[in-house]
């Protein structure tokens, strides 16, 4: 399969993008230094050397992420929203809009985004933050309603946040309870090849039971 990652430098992106490659299949890693995602001419001119070289995509697993958030609903600062505006809701939006027709072609396409248990259940310190995920999620839900009827699939993963290796080296006497570990969550985008396409689609799977 051809699969994007987006954010592919981070330790998640890194976890996602090993799980795919040792299964044989071909990853395109995209991070900040290789494509602007909120260049909407830069994203496109990637969906278009994805589709001279490939002629599809079979998943785009979108990992742009990142947390702002205030003491208390009045401290929140709109410059943070602002921030999160384009890292979860306007690069998002350029990777679909631009990819979607790709997916189209695929004879089992995912698009996946992680999420997070705050988009249903905001804290008044964290409004842009769950406002922003609300967002994604949204948009995501309409790129599911765009691909009903095709071999495709747009699903929303939640977390109530991620854990990797160097997170507990850096604290080994922290336990972080509920989060998922980065490695469970390649293994469960990976699982999402496995299920058909309108079982998932426009579904939110949560990953913290």
């Amino acid at each position: 399969m051809i699969i994007l990652v987006t954010g592919a430098g981070g330790p998640t992106g890194e976890a996602v993008s090993g799980y795919f490659r040792k299964l044989g299949h071909t990853v395109i890693g995209v991070d900040k230094q290789d494509v602007d995602l909120l260049d909407r001419a830069a994203v496109q001119d990637l969906a278009d050397r994805v589709e001279r070289e490939h002629g599809r995509v079979d998943g785009v697993v979108h990992l742009v992420g990142g947390w702002r958030g205030g003491a208390s609903f009045a401290e929140t600062s709109l410059d943070d929203w602002d921030v999160l505006h384009d890292l979860l809701i306007r690069t998002l939006q350029h990777v679909s809009l631009a990819f979607e027709p790709l997916l189209r072609r695929s004879d089992n396409g995912r698009f996946v985004i992680v999420s997070a248990q705050a988009a249903q259940q905001p804290s008044a310190g964290g409004a842009v933050y769950a406002a922003a995920k609300a967002a994604a999620e949204a948009w995501t839900l309409s790129l599911a309603d765009a691909l009903k009827g095709t071999s495709s699939a747009a699903t929303i993963l939640v977390v109530k946040a991620l854990v990797n290796d160097a997170m507990r080296a850096a604290e080994p006497h922290r336990r972080f309870p509920g989060f998922t570990d980065v490695n469970d969550l390649a293994a469960a985008i990976g699982g999402l090849y496995d299920r058909p396409a309108e079982q998932i689609n426009g579904t939110r799977l949560d990953l913290t039971s």
